[in-house]
């Protein structure tokens, strides 16, 4: 959407600046920084976003870059989805979306974390990968049972623990006994549906 944007409009050397993994709530991504410090040098004459909660989802931090940061640089600032376009004058509604924004974020954050701390206290499993030595219920993926393929290996570690080895010897130990890393169970045994 954005080089399409960008190609019908004539922008020329664009540059990609990308945060996957972190989180829009806060400005310390280090794509941000990296499109911050180009800012600064001068490389950067326009920003171009799908919408504001692309830049983040802060209020007012966001609303500093928008409304002063950018001006004070001489970056053109545009939301695509938004319609947002600092060269065309001010958006009355850029401050309602920005505080709308930030509500989602934290709204969406207080979901999630009350939903897990649900589903702990129920004692209902939910994290994707089974913790090695259990593997999902086919009836109930909530469920953990007892991998009876790996069972044997978490006993011996356990007795290689309580005798007073390390983890570094227990490693040495599973490698001597050629015993495949929790990986290879998950990946190559899960794949054939044990």
């Amino acid at each position: 959407m954005l080089e399409d944007y960008a190609k019908n409009n004539r922008y020329t050397n664009t540059v990609h600046f990308t945060d996957d993994g972190f989180s829009g709530g806060s400005f310390e991504r280090p794509g941000w920084k990296q499109m911050l410090s180009r800012i600064e040098n001068g490389d950067i004459g326009t920003v171009i976003v799908k919408d504001l909660s692309r830049l983040g989802r802060d209020y007012l931090q966001t609303g500093y870059y928008t409304d002063m940061y950018f001006p004070s640089k001489r970056v053109r600032y545009i939301a695509i989805s938004d319609g947002i376009d600092t060269s065309t004058g001010y958006n009355e509604m850029a401050p309602f979306k920005n505080l709308f924004n930030d509500f989602y974020a934290r709204d969406i954050s207080k979901k999630i974390r009350s939903t897990l701390t649900t589903k702990a206290r129920a004692s209902i499993y939910h994290s994707t990968v089974p913790p090695f030595g259990y593997r999902k219920s086919p009836a109930d993926s909530h469920m953990l049972l007892r991998d009876e393929e790996t069972a044997s290996i978490i006993i011996k570690m356990y007795e290689l623990s309580a005798s007073g080895r390390g983890p570094a010897a227990i490693a040495n130990y599973l490698r001597a006994e050629k015993i495949p890393i929790p990986a290879y169970w998950h990946h190559v045994l899960d794949s054939w549906n044990r």
